[in-house]
């Protein structure tokens, strides 16, 4: 597998990759999460232009999508029921996705991200189990609550290295 900054002719797959995500948490328990299109068309293109668009492959095939990228991420300044480890520069992972035969994908995707920032921060929603368990399995902890802008929250992680 490698990861690599997707292109303007990824945008298809990607979309069908998140389309995918979502019938997926729906059938698990976690019918909330992207919900009203998101992430859409706009936000893909959004994350592409940053430059904080990432896909993983195998051979070809796209097996992953994320977005990655190093600064502040405004939800994350407040954080209720904990704090976060430090105050140190980190990295953000966000808008992780797989194809459902992508076994192990999040954990590449996940330490790929740390090889590039040994400080890193995520968060899923709360009824998003197998996220949950791929994201402590990676050596994330838990550390309390962040607030998206819609007002909804999250259960927050952080990484840091040793």
């Amino acid at each position: 597998m490698e990861i690599r900054r997707a292109k303007e002719e990824d945008i298809e797959t990607i979309l069908k990759i998140y389309e995918e995500a979502k019938r997926f948490m729906t059938e698990n328990g976690n019918p909330g999460q992207w919900v009203n299109g998101y992430p859409g068309l706009s936000v893909v293109k959004k994350d592409l232009e940053e430059g904080n668009l990432y896909v993983c492959t195998q051979g070809e095939e796209i097996q992953a999508v994320f977005v990655f990228f190093m600064g502040e991420e405004p939800n994350y300044r407040v954080i209720e029921n904990g704090s976060w480890i430090n105050d140190e520069p980190y990295g953000v992972i966000h808008r992780v996705a797989s194809v459902s035969k992508g076994k192990g994908v999040a954990s590449f995707c996940f330490n790929w991200c740390f090889a590039q920032c040994g400080n890193l921060r995520i968060d899923t929603h709360r009824d998003n189990i197998p996220m949950q368990k791929a994201i402590l399995k990676n050596g994330f902890q838990q550390c309390g609550t962040v607030f998206m802008e819609d007002g909804s929250s999250r259960i927050a992680y952080q990484k840091i290295k040793k």
